[in-house]
């Protein structure tokens, strides 16, 4: 369903800056779908990225009292603000997300994230999210349903790779809907999907160090068509293959994710 054949969206109207990746949901049926997926409960501490024209900030003001949103684009705080005060009480946070901590908005509680993601930085933003687990609930997010799909991928699969394994070794991820290109104003040339993300207990994830993790992985899928020996040359010996059950003549879309944590775990060997 397209939004010629949907009410408009909720909020105000702004011309979509192309160099920030904006692109404006304005199907109400998806919104209303994006909402319901939230559900929001009112001791909810919601943090929305990038509100845009507010499409989804209002309607979850309807829903909840209070929202935080993080705003790169200045020309919308104004307008947004506007929209947002006869519904509840909004805080906008005029920042670059990537330079927020998301630490201090959970107060003693957690966090649960909301955003239609521009798709030009979507990655890093996930990663910075991760960094902030410890104090995230759950995110519910819109994203390039190709970036989507890798995120759920399982090992085996063509688009499982860093980030699907980056993303699965700290959250649960769950792909829910795709959004057409007809929903958004202007529309993308691609297909959208909405992703939640649950981030597990952090005693239960069990990376030692998130540091060399992230060099496995990164080094692993560096050269996907090689096998892992010859991938992780340098980063990995074979005695560490060994201890950690992993099969050197491998490739690492082949692995879990619970291998790739075993791999990074092992130490490495005292210099003589």
């Amino acid at each position: 369903m397209t939004s010629s054949h949907s009410p408009s969206a909720p909020g105000f109207t702004a011309p979509a800056k192309k160099q920030l990746g904006q692109h404006f949901l304005a199907d109400r049926s998806y919104i209303d779908k994006i909402v319901l997926a939230v559900n929001p409960k009112d001791d909810d501490r919601l943090v929305e990225i990038g509100p845009g024209q507010g499409a989804i900030t209002l309607p979850l003001l309807r829903r909840h009292p209070r929202l935080t949103v993080i705003e790169f684009d200045r020309d919308l705080i104004a307008p947004l603000t506007a929209a947002a005060e006869p519904l509840g009480e909004l805080t906008i946070v005029h920042r670059d997300v990537l330079q927020v901590d998301f630490t201090p908005l959970a107060g003693d509680g957690q966090i649960r994230l909301v955003g239609n993601l521009p798709y030009n930085i979507s990655s890093p933003i996930l990663f910075h999210a991760m960094e902030h687990a410890a104090v995230i609930r759950d995110m519910h997010f819109m994203l390039q349903k190709e970036v989507v799909d890798r995120m759920a991928a399982d090992p085996g699969s063509k688009v499982y790779g860093r980030l699907s394994v980056m993303l699965q070794a700290w959250c649960k991820v769950t792909s829910l809907f795709v959004v057409p290109p007809g929903a958004f104003r202007p529309p993308p040339k691609v297909d959208s999907a909405v992703v939640r993300l649950v981030p597990r207990d952090p005693a239960t994830v069990g990376i030692l160090d998130r540091k060399r993790f992230a060099e496995v992985v990164r080094s692993a899928f560096g050269q996907r068509r090689k096998t892992l020996r010859n991938a992780l040359n340098g980063v990995v010996t074979t005695e560490q293959f060994e201890a950690a059950g992993v099969r050197s003549d491998a490739r690492a879309e082949q692995l879990e994710v619970a291998q790739f944590i075993a791999l990074a775990n092992v130490p490495r060997a005292e210099s003589a």
